[in-house]
């Protein structure tokens, strides 16, 4: 039987040894703890000085959907991306479904995240990730991720070839 493999305590220099998130579009800040091929824990503070608050409703500035479902996925990623193999890989989208917006999350508030790997197989992972807001559920998705890589190793060899 192999050791479970955990990992606690990853701030954002750390965590992108795992993923191929930079800024602009990095969103995590801090790893609390990832179980390659379980589970990860993770937070972002959403300071109003991000990039993105003066632009979406100046009068009234909140997190865009887009960036929810991407704080949400970066934490995800931290579930399989832990796996040695797998560490530094790029990775692409092939599903976000059920996405709910539960809440608003405004400037100066903390998005804690829970996220879970329901499969892992040949590169493609499936799971879900929620984001609490003091508590409360502020948003949710299901995910199904690639690393394109690996899933090149098993596609049919044409005759070609």
């Amino acid at each position: 039987m192999t050791e479970e493999l955990i990992l606690k305590n990853l701030d954002a220099y750390e965590i992108q040894q795992y993923q191929q998130n930079r800024y602009p579009c990095f969103f995590v800040d801090f790893i609390e703890e990832a179980i390659a091929g379980k589970s990860a824990k993770g937070y972002k503070n959403f300071t109003y000085n991000e990039w993105f608050f003066p632009a979406h409703f100046e009068d009234e500035p909140n997190v865009p959907g887009f960036v929810q479902i991407e704080t949400l996925t970066q934490v995800f990623l931290m579930t399989f991306l832990t796996f040695p193999e797998n560490k530094g890989k790029k990775t692409g989208f092939v599903s976000v479904k059920n996405a709910n917006f539960k809440k608003k999350i405004i400037p100066g508030e903390r998005m804690d995240i829970e996220a879970t790997l329901a499969s892992y197989r040949r590169g493609l992972a499936q799971g879900k990730a929620t984001g609490y807001v003091k508590g409360e559920i502020a948003c949710r998705i299901e995910l199904v991720i690639a690393i394109p890589d690996i899933m090149k190793e098993f596609r049919p060899k044409s005759s070609k070839e």
